[in-house]
């Protein structure tokens, strides 16, 4: 995949049109500082990966873990 490079002060100068660039090619760019490459501005991913329901089947209930249980605990003594 082809990466453009763009200094600090063309990017600084140009930092929206980029973005909305770099939204619409999918091609991500390397801002440089002095010739050394400082960030890499990448597409967000259209996916939305969603919090809830993210553990859905990876949790197995046991029975009621509120209610008290019929063991003598040396800490109540």
């Amino acid at each position: 995949m082809k990466v453009t490079t763009y200094g600090a002060a063309q990017f600084k100068a140009r930092c929206l049109e980029l973005m909305d660039a770099v939204g619409r090619t999918r091609v991500p760019i390397v801002v440089t500082k002095r010739g050394k490459p400082i960030v890499r501005i990448e597409p967000a991913s259209a996916e939305s990966d969603a919090i809830f329901g993210a553990l859905k089947g990876m949790v197995t209930y046991m029975g009621d873990v509120v209610s008290p249980v019929d063991v003598d605990w040396e800490a109540e003594r």
